[in-house]
């Protein structure tokens, strides 16, 4: 027997590399496939599976035994005392390539974290295809993608970038529900040689597809780290928001901060003028547990804030109108970073928080040419479809049908509140003045002086809040000091909720 352990041990030795593996991965300044799993996972909870496969095709390739484990290392283990399953491609082990056999261990461990209900996390370090292997490691990503799609929307699915990522391997990834990457990473579809010889374009791999590039232009990765270690520590925040898996509730963390904590600061930071901006962050920090936010796609499409937090120890979902940025209007990027943000709060029984502050949809050329109408009715879409409590604060201006988009009554809105300075309206007292007055504007002694006689009638009658709440379009008027208090109370009233839509296959969402 001690011949076999023996036999055993040195074959796993093998499988976690030598001290030069480690040393080349170190100098181009990541972690080898191993070390992340320890920086992941509590200490000492991973346990490997499927260790000693070898590739398919290895006597093509020389038959030697340092390919144990096919370039991929798939287990299981705890994170936060929570299980997690995880495939961590091994860029010491043939480049980290994805033949048949390193596929098969992937699709392996996803099934499982679907079986047990359980996150997986995919670890991404990879040469892409194995060229000799041709088209089985075609057919391993076609199945990596099939188990991506089966397990969307019952288990958290994320991704993490921390080498390259290129060619048919990107679409994992972006069938995943969240993408990390690191600054010393890249994914595209094709690489810069290949965009020089068709396109005549130079471009560098970072313009291409660095994780700057694709955190603050594509919108392809929701997190941006500046290495391994604060990458994985990354993933491990996000894990402490999110159940594990659809039919479970999110963590419960039992609150330090008062739930009848007043905030008067709200009072101040908010600008009673609609013309200045403010940092819609700061209303979001004063409100939540601890000051504790953990924002989503925080580089791209700035005029949309999303992200998580806790109200009274209870997961939440915030999605927030940005007044710092294009004056807090909603345009493409904005629509689809918040109905995408919607639908994983929905799927994950995660409640959604909205604060209000929109003049309007973005004008112009540009934005119809590319589909606003199309990306617009995505967030309508995502907010109708929601079945998780909808809470809503409107802080400033609610104009037109960027009100009917967010979380309105219309859209079921459970409960919605306004500050008493709230402009609900179809649009602002001096447009609704220059269309609905031209003739009488036009045709008096002193058109000016008349004009803006009728803009303060206007926003005398119908700029402030009580008109929608004569209406019961919203559920009632409150001081911004008491917003947190407010939110936790008619969070706990809404937990409850159950919501069911009519049978059907499913929706057509706009695309």
């Amino acid at each position: 027997m001690e011949a076999y352990i023996k036999k055993l041990r040195e074959r796993r030795a093998i499988a976690y590399g030598s001290e030069q593996d480690r040393e080349r991965q170190h100098k181009k300044g990541r972690l080898t496939a191993r070390e992340r799993i320890i920086a992941l996972f509590d200490p000492d909870t991973f346990e490997e599976i499927d260790t000693l496969v070898l590739p398919r095709y290895d006597s093509y390739m020389g038959g030697k035994s340092s390919r144990l484990g096919d370039g991929v290392i798939t287990g299981f283990g705890l994170i936060h005392g929570r299980h997690v399953f995880v495939a961590a491609q091994d860029a010491i082990v043939m480049g980290g390539s994805l033949g048949e056999m390193h596929a098969n261990k992937i699709v392996k461990a996803m099934r499982m974290a679907l079986d047990y209900g359980a996150p997986f996390i995919a670890l991404n370090d990879s040469g892409g295809a194995r060229i000799q292997e041709g088209v089985d490691s075609l057919g391993g990503y076609a199945r990596i993608f099939d188990a991506n799609c089966e397990s969307s929307g019952v288990i958290p699915q994320l991704s993490v970038i921390l080498g390259p990522c290129a060619g048919g391997a990107v679409y994992s990834p972006a069938l995943t529900d969240f993408v990390f990457m690191t600054e010393n990473s890249y994914m595209f579809i094709t690489g810069p040689q290949v965009v020089k010889a068709v396109m005549k374009e130079d471009v560098t791999f970072e313009e291409l597809g660095g994780g700057y590039t694709h955190s603050s232009e594509s919108g392809v990765s929701h997190f941006l780290a500046r290495d391994d270690h604060e990458c994985l520590a990354q993933v491990r925040e996000l894990l402490s928001y999110l159940p594990s898996n659809n039919q479970d509730d999110p963590p419960y963390a039992p609150p330090v901060d008062d739930p009848r904590r007043r905030c008067p600061e709200l009072e101040s930071i908010v600008p009673v003028d609609a013309y200045k901006p403010y940092d819609v962050r700061a209303v979001i920090t004063s409100v939540v547990d601890d000051g504790r936010f953990y924002e989503v796609r925080q580089l791209w499409a700035e005029n949309m804030v999303v992200g998580f937090a806790r109200l009274n120890g209870w997961v939440v979902g915030l999605v927030a109108n940005q007044p710092m940025v294009l004056a807090g209007t909603i345009d493409i990027k904005a629509s689809i970073k918040a109905a995408h943000f919607i639908r994983i709060c929905d799927a994950y029984n995660i409640p959604i928080v909205t604060l209000q502050d929109v003049p309007g949809f973005l004008p112009g050329r540009h934005q119809e040419y590319g589909g606003i109408i199309r990306n617009g009715a995505r967030m309508i879409y995502a907010y109708s479809e929601a079945t998780v409590p909808k809470l809503m604060v409107i802080l400033r201006k609610s104009y037109g049908g960027a009100y009917c988009v967010m979380s309105s009554k219309g859209l079921r809105g459970d409960l919605l509140y306004a500050w008493p300075n709230a402009e609900i309206a179809v649009m602002g007292a001096e447009g609704a003045v220059n269309i609905l007055f031209r003739r009488e504007v036009a045709g008096a002694e002193d058109p000016e002086s008349h004009r803006q006689e009728l803009v303060a009638d206007y926003e005398d009658k119908f700029k402030n809040p009580y008109v929608a709440a004569s209406r019961g379009l919203i559920d009632d008027v409150i001081e911004p000091r008491d917003t947190r208090r407010v939110l936790i109370r008619a969070l706990e009233v809404t937990l409850s909720k159950r919501e069911r839509h009519a049978p059907k296959k499913h929706g057509i969402s706009p695309m």
